[in-house]
């Protein structure tokens, strides 16, 4: 027993239960009142935990709002650049096609000065109107040759004339000059024109291994003196269907930049001793490489574009071993279609015999081992017989 004094001076007992209950007592009310305070705390930790979740909830969906609107932004941004781009487009193709029929008629007027300063009489004529330019590529050595194709599948004469005035065809030998002026190579030249008139004479000394230069003459030549839509060069040992080759030439005159011929990719020849040695081999990478993609050289057409852009950029286009190659190269880098079209390189009889037979007539015909036909000037007329189209063809198709 504990004792206690009171404020009289007396003593009073206090129990141990009640000690013991008082702080059993205490105790208890301290634990509820711990408890009481935990779980306000916990209770606070929620409320502040929430609050921090829809605050952080808030702040991602502004962002996401912000996120779509700005994307939204940057679509409609980008759209309008890509509309732009695209008009940029357009506008530079116009621009272009514009600069290169300038560049064109002011070539045309310089060889018409040219012309004039010489005493030419065709000075004075504008560029004439045409669907398609044949040059029928010839040599001093070829007179039979030529003669064969007069007797088969080009017209003489007056038919020639009207070839040109009504459907729009004019067929040309193109060929050059001697290394000599006025040699007897060229005089039996002039005399061949003053019987049949059907050569366009070309600014460029003759030779074989000049055929990539011929060719680059003939194309600005050619430009010069006809407006046509397609310009066509062609062997003189190659049997041709006119009516054939206008009507598929027809068929791409809408587009501006055409190459249309029986593309290849032969292999690029390193030695020297072999026919078609190029000696710039080492540009195209390792020995046994391939040529890029261009029209055998026996026939092939392109566009006025085309030719507009050769007779423009000819001190400066690249020459090769092989003229074929050479004008693939020259459009290798430019927006070009090439068409493969085979029909323009179907060999002899009985080849061309069947598919004619089938319905399919045959562009140009000749012989792949002999890059023409074989003994031209004895086969063309059996290869006109059997697979021409028939004279009456070309004058009777629309184009």
């Amino acid at each position: 027993m504990m004792r206690t004094r009171g404020s009289g001076g007396a003593e009073k007992r206090v129990s141990h239960r009640w000690i013991c209950l008082i702080c059993l007592a205490s105790f208890g009310l301290g634990m509820l009142f711990a408890d009481r305070l935990r779980s306000i705390q916990d209770l606070n930790k929620q409320i502040i935990s929430q609050r921090r979740q829809e605050q952080e909830l808030h702040v991602v969906s502004e962002d996401c709002t912000t996120k779509k609107r700005k994307l939204g932004q940057d679509q409609d941004i980008m759209g309008e650049v890509e509309r732009t781009h695209e008009a940029i487009q357009s506008l530079d193709k116009t621009i272009s096609t514009l600069q290169m029929e300038l560049a064109a008629s002011r070539s045309s007027q310089e060889l018409m000065r040219l012309d004039d300063s010489q005493g030419s009489a065709a000075s004075t004529q504008l560029r004439k109107k045409a669907f398609i330019v044949i040059g029928i590529n010839t040599a001093f050595s070829s007179r039979k040759r030529r003669d064969s194709v007069r007797e088969t599948w080009m017209p003489q004469g007056e038919k020639l004339q009207q070839l040109e005035r009504e459907k729009g065809i004019v067929v040309r030998f193109m060929i050059g000059h001697s290394a000599t002026s006025n040699s007897i190579l060229d005089r039996a030249i002039d005399s061949e024109e003053q019987q049949h008139n059907d050569f366009l004479r070309l600014d460029h000394v003759e030779g074989y291994h000049e055929l990539s230069a011929k060719t680059k003459t003939f194309f600005s030549t050619a430009i010069a003196q006809w407006d046509a839509e397609f310009y066509v060069k062609v062997d003189d040992d190659v049997h041709v269907n006119l009516g054939m080759l206008a009507a598929t030439l027809a068929r791409h005159r809408s587009k501006p930049r055409t190459y249309i011929g029986c593309m290849k990719s032969g292999p690029v020849l390193s030695n020297k001793n072999v026919k078609y040695h190029e000696p710039e081999y080492w540009k195209f990478g390792e020995e046994g490489n391939k040529y890029f993609r261009h029209a055998t050289g026996q026939i092939y057409a392109i566009s006025k574009d085309l030719a507009t852009y050769i007779s423009i950029n000819q001190p400066i286009l690249h020459k090769y071993a092989n003229e074929d190659v050479t004008l693939g190269s020259w459009f290798i880098g430019l927006e070009v279609e090439h068409i493969d079209e085979r029909n323009m390189c179907c060999g002899t009889p009985p080849d061309c015999e069947w598919k004619a037979q089938a319905g399919n007539v045959c562009i140009a015909s000749f012989d792949w081992s002999c890059s023409g036909i074989c003994k031209s000037v004895e086969k063309i007329k059996d290869v006109h017989m059997q697979c021409g189209e028939g004279d009456g063809v070309v004058w009777s198709a629309l184009f």
